[in-house]
């Protein structure tokens, strides 16, 4: 509350014209006092306001009587007028301000923390429906021909022709080599001499033996010289025997001195050339080789539990294993596929490593196929099975995990983790995790987060051949 101020009328006896007001005064903390200024109105050469302080007991009579100091009239009655008016000015700046805060910056405070509700995520959802598949098992294997000759000389001597290109696809008994034929064709003339001399013997001898038969029944020769006649004329007919057999194995030779295929296929390169010498025997050298294309086997090593399930539904028997669908890859050649089947299991576990050899063979009508490739053999199931299957491009990682969005009734996005079987063209067998009737995210999963708001877009379910044919692999 504003203090009174009492003006006290008297005249002061320095100053007859001035009349001095009595001011309350404001206790300080040692116990002195502060005047108030204040400025007189009504009094003639008043210049400003004097500082009236009452004397305090420890003041001496000269401090007492010091004239009190003037404030100057100049600032004073300024400073006091305006004090109201910068009071009120702060005043209503504060209620100003107060009122924008109030109306704006709560406002703002009530919008940041509701903010608005994102857009539904545009995706794809597909479906869950079962199908009934076959399940396909990989395997890594070599690719063996079904007929292989390397080529050998049989006989010694001097190659004089080389009748093929290299890599030149032969028929069987088509001329590949020529060794030197002449000594061959000596030694067919001197056995063919053979057989004429010892014909000629047994006709003598045979000769003899009727003359002796007849003296012997006259009693005119010995016994002993009708014995050694009829041993001449056995002894003639071995001869016989003999110079035949020789007059075959030069023939024979000859027949060697013109190496012949033995199968028809493509030939290798002439590892030998004309004017090398060769011999024949056990370490007689490789001419060439020569693999059949007709077909082709591909080997491979399959698990135990693999050949358990693959044959469980099968009946036994070799007619049987080979009705089993097998498909085989190139390697960098993905998209190109063969078909064939199973041509033969072995009859036994090998016990280090718990496979068993098994052979399938395919046809190599292009003749791409080379023996030695390495491949990729896709085993079949014997028969079929009910399988959930969705598009790889709908599975997500999460580190050591697999999942998928389910998209519920109300478009809302659910994490879901699911286990994943084998691949089938593009498609994953859900063996666990998904329900027939479950929608799943397929494309746009990299923008739905669990519990978005999602606007489908349904896609029909990829229908994935349970049988598949050559044109559809080779596509």
């Amino acid at each position: 509350m504003p203090m009174k101020t009492t003006i006290n009328h008297e005249k002061s006896s320095l100053h007859p014209n001035r009349v001095e007001m009595a001011i309350p005064v404001k206790p300080a903390l040692n116990g002195a006092y502060v005047a108030d200024y204040c400025e007189n109105p009504t009094a003639e050469g008043n210049e400003g306001l004097v500082p009236l302080i009452p004397p305090q007991p420890h003041e001496t009579n000269a401090a007492r009587h010091t004239p009190p100091l003037r404030a100057p009239s100049a600032i004073a009655p300024a400073s006091s007028k305006r004090f109201p008016v910068v009071l009120v000015s702060v005043i209503a700046l504060l209620a100003i301000g107060a009122g924008a805060y109030y109306f704006f910056g709560s406002k703002h405070e009530t919008t940041a923390a509701a903010p608005a509700t994102p857009p539904p995520v545009q995706a794809t959802v597909q479906t869950v429906a079962p199908q009934q598949v076959r399940i396909w098992n990989e395997f890594s294997g070599r690719l063996q021909a079904v007929d292989y000759a390397q080529i050998r000389p049989e006989v010694s001597g001097r190659i004089t022709e080389v009748r093929f290109e290299d890599g030149q696809t032969v028929n069987a008994g088509d001329i590949l080599f020529v060794i030197d034929p002449r000594p061959y064709e000596d030694a067919v003339a001197k056995a063919k001499a053979r057989v004429a001399s010892a014909k000629a013997s047994i006709e003598f001898t045979k000769a003899e033996q009727k003359r002796a038969e007849i003296l012997i029944r006259a009693n005119a020769i010995a016994q002993r010289d009708f014995d050694q006649s009829a041993s001449s004329d056995r002894v003639a007919v071995s001869n016989l025997d003999e110079a035949e057999a020789a007059l075959k194995q030069a023939s024979l030779d000859l027949e060697h001195a013109y190496v012949k295929a033995p199968i028809s296929g493509r030939a290798s390169r002439a590892e030998i050339t004309v004017g090398n010498v060769v011999q024949s025997g056990p370490s007689a050298p490789v001419l060439t080789s020569i693999a059949s294309r007709d077909g082709i086997y591909a080997d491979f090593e399959v698990d135990e539990q693999t050949y358990l399930e693959t044959i469980r539904n099968a009946a036994s028997g070799n007619a049987q294993e080979r009705l089993i669908p097998v498909q085989l890859i190139l390697a960098g050649d993905k998209d190109h596929v063969y078909d064939g089947t199973i041509w033969s299991f072995d009859n036994r576990i090998d016990v280090a490593s718990g496979t068993i050899r098994a052979r399938a063979k395919f046809a190599n009508t292009d003749a791409a196929l080379l023996p030695g490739m390495f491949v990729t053999v896709k085993l079949a199931s014997s028969r079929e099975r009910s399988a959930v299957l969705i598009p790889e491009r709908a599975i997500g990682s999460d580190q050591s995990k697999k999942f998928v969005y389910v998209v519920d009734s109300g478009n809302k996005a659910t994490y879901r983790e699911i286990q994943l079987g084998k691949s089938i063209r593009e498609q994953r067998v859900i063996e666990s995790g998904l329900l027939a009737g479950d929608r799943v995210v397929v494309d746009g999963v990299q923008h739905v987060r669990p519990g978005s708001l999602v606007q489908p877009t349904e896609i029909t379910p990829a229908i994935v051949p349970v049988k598949i044919t050559s044109v559809e692999s080779a596509r």
